[in-house]
């Protein structure tokens, strides 16, 4: 085996183990932020307008507000680094707008990222 075909097999190594590591970076982000927005429209927007505690969603949408930026910006990257469309970014960018859509969307990304695991 010559050097070059050897530092081929590292580099697509090391660029599969990087794509991993992204996907799995927009997966946790995903996963988080929907949790926070589950918790501002399930808890936080009921205790406001339903019981008057008016300052009951400060926090917790605060806190979504900064995790869907985080978000975004790991979803930027992913596309970047991935070689993706810009429709599989939309996809992406719509569901987080949606209450469980992170959730439903899991499921393709883990799909994506057992791919890359193996190889594919």
């Amino acid at each position: 085996m010559t050097i070059l075909n050897r530092n081929r097999g590292a580099f697509a190594a090391q660029s599969r183990a990087v794509k991993q590591k992204v996907i799995q970076r927009l997966r946790v982000l995903g996963t988080i932020e929907g949790i926070s927005s589950i918790v501002l429209m399930g808890i936080a927007m009921p205790l406001k307008y339903g019981f008057g505690h008016a300052h009951a969603t400060f926090g917790p949408g605060l806190v979504h507000g900064i995790l869907f930026l985080l978000y975004s910006a790991a979803l930027a990257h992913a596309k970047m680094v991935l070689g993706r469309p810009f429709y599989w970014a939309v996809k992406f960018f719509i569901a987080a707008l949606l209450p469980f859509g992170p959730f439903v969307m899991d499921k393709g990304l883990k799909r994506e990222m057992d791919d890359e695991a193996s190889g594919g």
